[in-house]
């Protein structure tokens, strides 16, 4: 395979990347050498090519040569656009003509064409959607960080200013054109391209970046290092508050230097060491990053900080695991204030070397905060909400050293190797489509969690078994949303399902011929809509004792999900019907409580996807482990109780036609198929 990338915006060379050089040379461009340096090692991928653009030596020599080779399969390309300097993402809009042409050039005199274009931001979307038009290539898009998001930051008319609008449509196009879209996390995928009218959840696939992190976890200090933050400091043997980033606007380090002005108590307990980019001279940055750092030093005068507060002019890239290793000696914690975070490259690096964090509940630190383990999620308006966090971590041992713990799963959980193995996956199959079944003979629809998932053996076996089953159209049935479902499967290895049953029934996709991408179901949509009142239903059970709401990224349009006892489940019924309101109650393991539609269950998801295939009660499996797929399971006449199952399903009353399996978790449902198999074979 042969994947060109394109990435117009910021600085790009092979090694040692000047990182906040500009405004536009930062995440993203580490994003795309780790994922390339990650794709190279597959035997698959026989040709990478990165193509950039080609401008003059203001910020140095390097980003004027042509062509730059990186390894035997690795080369970086830079080719002409119409203005020969160096252009702000806010500008780029009017390269993307002429670097649209001088690529399709390139690509003519190669030996062979791409296979797949990658596109990193909307401005390289709109050049692949030329070169696509021109020459028939697909296109898979990263957006990185979205105009839409930036505009809603910057407050009301901030979407007529000219250079969002050419931003937004670049886009809008985008996500009308790729083949499918890569997001970082589930806030990317599910909160923030839904403000977009081209947004299809179906053609988006959340895969966290990987990171190299061997070199942080082994981080430490250095004598220089530790003099350069040392000098701005009387006392700098006290913990540390380390903040890491480009004095952007929207990293909102200010709200930080607020926070630890207001707090005295912080003050006295740690240090502030801001590593806000490098700099020569300040009025020789670009962008807003000159009126973010005077806005800093502004804020570190007005609370007189000094002696209190570090914040360098410069620092070595290859020094950053030594500046991490700095807080971790004196007990520290990292801070990530950023308005939104598309995904936190440096929380997981902090984590790694042993820091605990403090992150903004906007964007991908809410997936690796619950993944992890590993710090507090803090809203990034709220100076005293950081501060309050701050303190909680460094004033509770047992905290400080749980956080410490979930940090050294990061790892494990964020691996550039597993996440080209599910990339390369996803274009292989874009490239030579597997489509669903037309007409299935049976269907087999199975819960996510403790079901299908949670033995890797038994789901290694369940992926033979499957390959051999012709005729069986396979489905999944789950309390989460798509993508997390989807995440999930795909970390998994899972067969790729035929039907999604997502957010406990209120949801369901279908796959699209091209085997990869998901259609959602618009007639459910209609269905389960009917009679729901949804801003009803969250004013009636608002303020309930016992019943506390889950996270934003748990709420659906057609779904509110709590935590709640069983006793707070009763009252939540009594309280509904009290109201007149109409709602479907799923109480499960004790503690995850979901309202819904009244026409919304997995039960009923269920019998509308037998109903359109056609298929009799008899040709479909259905098989849970836990509360909420008892409407499943109670509608099924194949019903399968995996021997793992919780919330005492097997003694319950309208499950009693249910097949109790003797094995657990994915053997548990080849043993039930089987058992359902046998009986209709001697009923036959």
């Amino acid at each position: 395979m042969f994947v060109l990338h394109v990435a117009l915006q910021g600085c790009l060379r092979g090694g040692g990347v000047a990182f906040g050089l500009t405004a536009d040379t930062g995440g993203h461009i580490r994003y795309l050498l780790d994922l390339v340096a990650a794709s190279a090692q597959d035997a698959d991928i026989a040709r990478i090519v990165m193509a950039t653009r080609l401008f003059d030596g203001i910020h140095g020599p390097d980003y004027a040569v042509p062509e730059e080779r990186i390894s035997d399969k690795v080369e970086l390309v830079r080719l002409a656009s119409a203005s020969p300097a160096y252009r702000s993402k806010e500008e780029m809009h009017t390269e993307v003509a002429s670097f649209a042409r001088n690529l399709v050039a390139w690509i003519a005199r190669q030996p062979r064409a791409p296979d797949m274009i990658h596109a990193h931001y909307a401005d390289a979307a709109s050049v692949a959607a030329l070169v696509q038009d021109a020459l028939g290539i697909p296109f898979v898009f990263t957006a990185h960080s979205l105009g839409r998001v930036k505009a809603a930051l910057m407050g009301a008319g901030a979407e007529d200013a000219p250079d969002l609008v050419h931003r937004i449509a670049a886009e809008e196009g985008a996500l009308a054109r790729a083949s499918l879209v890569v997001a970082s996390s589930r806030d990317e995928a599910e909160v923030q391209y839904a403000g977009y009218t081209a947004y299809d959840p179906g053609r988006i696939r959340v895969l966290p970046p990987g990171s190299d992190l061997a070199r942080f976890t082994a981080a430490q200090p250095l004598a220089r290092v530790d003099a350069t933050i040392d000098r701005f400091l009387h006392e700098p043997e006290k913990p540390v508050l380390l903040a890491l980033a480009r004095p952007v606007a929207r990293k909102n380090l200010a709200a930080l230097v607020r926070a630890y002005g207001e707090s005295p108590e912080l003050q006295a307990r740690a240090n502030l060491v801001l590593m806000a980019g490098m700099r020569e001279d300040i009025d020789a940055l670009d962008g807003d990053m000159p009126a973010t750092l005077r806005e800093i030093l502004v804020l570190i005068d007005r609370y007189d900080l000094y002696g209190r507060v570090a914040y360098p002019k410069t620092h070595d890239p290859e020094d950053v695991p030594a500046i991490y290793a700095y807080a971790r000696a004196r007990g520290g914690v990292f801070v990530n204030p950023a308005l939104n975070e598309p995904f936190g490259l440096t929380l997981l690096e902090a984590s790694a070397a042993g820091l605990p964090l403090v992150a903004t509940d906007s964007g991908g630190p809410n997936d690796i905060v619950e993944t992890c383990g590993n710090g507090l999620l803090v809203d990034p308006r709220a100076p005293d909400a950081i501060a309050a966090a701050c303190l909680r971590i460094l004033r509770e041992p047992a905290l400080y050293a749980d956080c410490v713990a979930g940090g050294a799963r990061a790892a494990a959980a964020y691996d550039w190797d597993q996440h080209a193995a599910r990339y390369h996956a996803l274009l292989g199959a874009l490239l030579a489509p597997q489509p669903p079944l037309a007409a299935p003979r049976q269907m087999l629809v199975c819960d996510i969690d403790n079901t299908l998932v949670g033995c890797a053996a038994a789901l290694g076996i369940f992926r033979r078994w499957r390959s051999r089953q012709a005729g069986l159209a396979f489905g999944v049935a789950t309390g989460r949303s798509f993508h997390s479902a989807m995440a999930i499967l795909e970390q998994q290895m899972s067969p790729r399902p035929q039907v999604m049953i997502t957010s406990v029934g209120s949801e369901i996709y279908h796959l699209d011929p091209n085997g990869v991408t998901y259609a959602a179901d618009l007639a459910w949509r209609t269905a389960v809509s009917a009679d729901w009142d949804r801003a009803g239903v969250h004013a009636v059970l608002a303020g309930l004792d016992g019943l506390v709401p889950q996270g934003p990224l748990e709420q659906r349009g057609h779904k509110l999900s709590y935590f709640a006892d069983a006793a707070a489940a009763r009252a939540v019924r009594a309280r509904l019907a009290l109201a007149g309101q109409r709602a479907t109650v799923i109480h499960s393991h004790g503690r995850y409580l979901d309202v819904l539609p009244a026409a919304a269950s997995k039960g009923t998801a269920v019998a509308h996807v037998r109903a359109l295939y056609a298929l009799p009660e008899r040709a479909v499996f259905v098989a849970g482990d836990s509360g909420n797929d008892v409407e499943m399971l109670r509608a099924g006449a194949q019903a399968i109780i995996v021997a793992n199952y919780s919330d005492d399903l097997a003694s319950h009353a309208g499950l009693q036609h249910s097949y109790v399996a003797r094995a657990s978790h994915a053997r548990g449902i080849i043993e039930g198929v089987g058992h359902f198999r046998r009986m209709l074979a001697d009923a036959v």
